[in-house]
């Protein structure tokens, strides 16, 4: 089990985000709807995937968002 603590920046980061970017019960919901669609997609070996891309589109989005927030890499 990781103890390490959120640092200060980054608990402001995340706080930031769900407060002003997208709801946190929202982005759970959106987590999820992506990892069932890659889920189904690699068991049914890609067959379901166009069912759900448009939750995938939009919710890769702010998984890429939330990614940044904890550890910004493309911020130059």
């Amino acid at each position: 089990m990781i103890t390490d603590k959120f640092s200060a920046e980054l608990e402001t980061r995340l706080n930031d985000f769900f407060t002003d970017k997208i709801d946190y019960k929202e982005m759970a919901k959106m987590i999820r709807e992506v990892n069932n669609a890659l889920s189904l997609s690699v068991m049914r070996k890609c067959e379901t995937i166009e069912s759900g891309i448009k939750n995938v589109d939009d919710n890769f989005y702010w998984l890429n968002q939330l990614a940044e927030v904890l550890d910004p890499y493309l911020e130059a």
